[in-house]
C-alpha cells in the first residue's frame, strides 16, 4: 500500500489547474458520448445497409452502452488502485482505436462486436471522472465542474449526430464512422496533454463494506434508479428520432435530420448551469424542476408540425441535462460523506445510467414499429414519471452533505 498523499487544495475557477483539468474532461465527455452514440444518427442507414429492423439496428447502440454499463462495474473499484489519470488515458486510447476499426467492419455481426468492446473500452473514463472531480476540485466548485463534464457529454452526443449524418450523405455510414474516429482521436491526444495529475488520490483497496455502504443508501439507490429512468427515457426518444424525420411527412436525409441534435447545444449549457444553481439552492431542489421540465419537451413532440417537434426535443435536452448533470455530481458527494466508495458509487451510477439506456432504448424501436412516435413518446413520458416520483422521494431522505 503506498503513503497516502499530502492533502492539498483542490483546483479553484479561474486557477491554470482548473482550465486543463476542465478543459480535458470536457473532451473526455465529448469523446465518449460521440464514440458511444456514434451509430445512433445512422439507424436509418444501417437498417438499409445491412437490412435489418429498425429494433435491430439498435442494437448497435444498445450493445455499446451495455458493454460500457457492465465495465462500468469493474472500472471503478480499480480505478482505486490503479489510479484516476492513468486508466482515463488508457480507456479513451483504446476506445479511439476501436473507433477506426468499426468504420472498416465487414458485415454487420463484425460491427456488433466491434461496439460491445468499444463500449467496454469506454468504461475507465467515465466511471472515474467524477471521483477524479470529487478529489481535485475545491469542494466549494463540485457542482460546477461537474456540469461542465456532463457539458461536454452533451457536446458530444450532438457532434456525433453532426458529424455523422453529414458524413452520411457525402459518403455513407462507414465515412461518417470514420469521422468520428478522427473525433476520438483527437479528443485521446487533448486529454493526454492536458489532464493534471492526482495530487489528493489515495491508492485503497475496494472492501465490502464500502461496497454495502453505496449499495445499502436509500438515496445513492434512488439517484440510481433517476439514472436509469432518465437516460431510458432520453435515449428512446433520439433512438426513434431518426426513423421518424426519415418517414412521411418529413422524409429527411441522414445530413439534415442529423441538424436536430443541436439542439445538445443548449443541453450543454443546462447540466453547467443546472451545476451552478445546485451549488447555491441545493440538489434537492434542482432535480425535480429538471424532470417537469423533461415532461414538457415530451409532450411537445407530439405534435406534427417540424418546427415544434424540434423545440420538443430542444426542451426535453434541457431538462434532462439539468436532472442528470447534478444527480451524476451528487452520488460521489453523498459517497464520500459516508467515508469512501466515490468511484464505486459513481461506477454503479453510470451502470444504471447505460443500462437503462441499453434496455428502454431498445425498446424505443419496438414501440415506434407498433405504435409509432404516440408509443415512443408515451414510454418515455412513463420513465420520467417515475423519475419525477424519486426525485420528490430523495427530499424526505436525510442529508449527509449540503442537497
Amino acid at each position: 500500500m503506498q503513503t497516502p498523499p499530502v492533502q492539498v487544495t483542490g483546483h479553484r475557477p479561474g486557477t491554470p489547474g482548473y482550465r486543463r483539468l476542465s478543459t480535458a474532461l470536457f473532451a473526455a465527455g465529448l469523446a465518449t458520448f460521440a464514440m458511444l452514440y456514434s451509430t445512433q444518427a445512422l439507424l436509418p442507414e444501417l437498417a438499409t445497409a445491412f437490412d435489418v429492423s429498425p429494433s435491430q439496428s439498435a442494437i448497435s447502440v444498445s450493445l455499446a452502452t451495455l458493454g460500457l454499463g457492465i465495465a462500468l462495474l469493474i472500472a471503478g473499484p480499480a480505478s482505486e488502485v490503479l489510479g484516476r489519470t492513468k486508466l482515463m488515458r488508457w480507456s479513451v486510447i483504446a476506445a479511439a482505436a476501436i473507433a477506426i476499426l468499426c468504420a472498416l467492419a465487414p458485415n454487420w455481426q463484425t460491427l456488433l462486436a466491434l461496439r460491445g468492446i468499444q463500449g467496454v473500452a469506454l468504461a475507465g473514463l467515465p466511471a472515474v471522472a467524477m471521483a477524479y472531480l470529487r478529489e481535485e476540485v475545491h469542494e466549494d466548485s463540485h457542482a460546477r465542474a461537474s456540469g461542465l463534464y456532463v457539458a461536454g457529454t452533451a457536446v458530444g452526443g450532438m457532434t456525433s449526430r453532426l458529424v455523422a449524418g453529414g458524413l452520411a450523405d457525402l459518403g455513407g455510414w462507414r465515412t461518417a464512422l470514420g469521422g468520428i474516429a478522427v473525433l476520438g482521436v483527437a479528443c485521446a491526444v487533448l486529454l493526454i496533454l492536458l489532464l493534471p495529475e492526482s495530487r489528493n488520490f489515495t491508492a485503497t483497496r475496494p472492501s465490502l463494506q464500502q461496497t454495502g455502504k453505496v449499495l445499502k443508501d436509500p438515496a445513492l439507490l434512488a439517484l440510481y434508479a433517476i439514472a436509469a429512468t432518465a437516460m431510458g427515457a432520453f435515449v428512446a426518444v433520439y433512438n426513434a428520432t431518426g426513423f421518424r424525420l426519415a418517414a412521411a411527412p418529413y422524409e429527411l436525409g441522414p445530413g439534415l435530420a442529423s441538424l436536430v441534435f443541436v439542439v445538445y447545444l443548449l443541453g450543454s449549457a443546462s447540466s453547467a448551469t443546472a451545476g451552478r444553481l445546485a451549488d447555491t439552492y441545493g440538489r434537492r431542489a434542482v432535480v425535480p424542476i429538471g424532470c417537469l421540465v423533461t415532461l414538457m419537451g415530451i409532450a411537445i413532440t407530439l405534435t406534427h408540425q417540424l418546427a415544434l417537434v424540434v423545440v420538443g426535443l430542444a426542451v426535453m435536452t434541457i431538462g434532462f441535462f439539468a436532472v442528470h448533470g447534478v444527480a451524476s455530481g451528487w452520488v460521489p458527494a453523498r459517497a464520500h460523506a459516508a467515508d469512501g466508495g466515490t468511484a464505486q458509487a459513481a461506477s454503479l451510477y453510470l451502470f444504471a445510467y447505460y443500462l437503462g439506456s441499453s434496455v428502454f432504448g431498445g425498446l424505443a424501436g419496438a414501440a415506434w414499429t407498433h405504435e409509432a412516435w404516440p408509443g415512443v413518446a408515451a414510454l418515455a413520458g412513463a420513465l420520467v414519471m417515475v423519475t419525477l416520483v424519486l426525485a420528490l422521494a430523495l427530499r424526505r431522505v436525510p442529508s449527509r452533505v449540503r442537497s
